[in-house]
C-alpha cells in the first residue's frame, strides 16, 4: 500500500450535474483508503446551499480532510489557471480529470463554443503548461450510431447535433496540444446513484412504477428497437481513475 506522500493530487474541473461526484467519493470515499492526498474540485454551481442536485453523499465528501470545492467561472482564463496552484505546503496536481462542458441539446453553437470547446481548451493548455500526468477527458455518447452493430474505433460515426459536433471537435482540438498527456474517455449513459442527468434515471424510473403495478412496461418504440449501451456511475469513476494511473505510467 502507498503511503500518503506518494499519492498524487488531483484536480476535477466540471461535471457535478453528472459523474464528478462520483468520482470525487472514489477518490475519496466515506469508507477505507482514500487514492489521493488532496482533491479540488471546481465547477460553476454553489454547493451550499446547492444550486444542482448533488445528492446525499457529496456534502460529506467534501468534510473531508484534504478536499476543497471552489465554485467559478471557468470561461475565464486566469481563474483556470489559479486553480491549477495547489495550497501551500502542497504539492503540484498530478492528475487533471476534465468533466466540463454543456450537456444540454437546447443550448446555442455559440455557447457550445464557449462552455464547451474553449474551456476544455484552456484547462487543456494549462494542464500542459503545467506539466500534469495525467489529463483525463470524459466524453458522453453525444453521437448518431445504426441501430444494429458494433461500432468500433474504425468507425466514423456523425456527432449528433450542434452540441455534438462542438464535443467532438473539442476532442480534435484537444489532440492538437503539444505535450498535453490526454486521454479521451469515451462512455455510454451513464445511471447509478444519485445520478438525475441523462434519459437512463428517467427510463428505470418508469420501468420500476410498470413493474410495482405488475404491468408491462409501454413504449412508442417496439422492444429491441433502440439499444442504448449503458454503464454505471461507478465504473465511469473507476475508468478515469484508470486512465490517469495509465498515462502517468508513461
Amino acid at each position: 500500500m502507498a503511503t500518503s506522500k506518494q499519492k498524487p493530487n488531483a484536480l476535477i474541473f466540471g461535471g457535478v450535474n453528472t459523474y464528478s461526484r462520483a468520482l470525487a467519493a472514489l477518490l475519496v470515499p466515506l469508507d477505507g483508503e482514500r487514492l489521493v492526498k488532496h482533491l479540488r474540485i471546481v465547477d460553476k454551481f454553489s454547493v451550499a446551499p446547492p444550486t444542482t442536485y448533488i445528492g446525499s453523499e457529496f456534502p460529506k465528501v467534501l468534510e473531508k480532510s484534504d478536499v476543497e470545492y471552489r465554485q467559478a467561472n471557468l470561461t475565464v482564463a486566469s481563474t483556470i489557471s489559479s486553480n491549477f496552484d495547489p495550497p501551500e505546503g502542497e504539492a503540484p496536481y498530478d492528475y487533471v480529470f476534465d468533466l466540463t462542458g454543456e450537456v444540454r441539446h437546447d443550448r446555442s453553437e455559440m455557447v457550445q463554443i464557449k462552455t464547451t470547446c474553449n474551456i476544455a481548451r484552456m484547462i487543456g493548455l494549462e494542464a500542459a503548461r503545467r506539466n500534469v500526468k495525467a489529463y483525463v477527458r470524459l466524453q458522453h455518447p453525444f453521437y448518431e450510431t445504426p441501430e444494429k452493430g458494433s461500432h468500433g474505433e474504425k468507425v466514423d460515426i456523425k456527432p449528433e447535433g450542434t452540441l455534438g459536433i462542438w464535443w467532438h471537435e473539442t476532442l480534435r482540438m484537444l489532440a492538437a496540444i503539444k505535450d498535453l498527456n490526454l486521454v479521451i474517455l469515451r462512455v455510454g449513459f451513464g445511471y447509478g446513484p444519485y445520478v438525475d442527468y441523462g434519459t437512463i434515471t428517467s427510463a428505470i424510473t418508469i420501468g420500476s412504477v410498470y413493474g410495482y403495478m405488475k404491468k408491462p412496461m409501454r413504449s412508442i418504440w417496439a422492444p429491441g428497437k433502440n439499444p442504448t449501451n449503458t454503464v454505471h456511475v461507478y465504473d465511469i469513476a473507476g475508468g478515469l481513475w484508470a486512465c490517469a494511473e495509465w498515462m502517468a505510467s508513461l
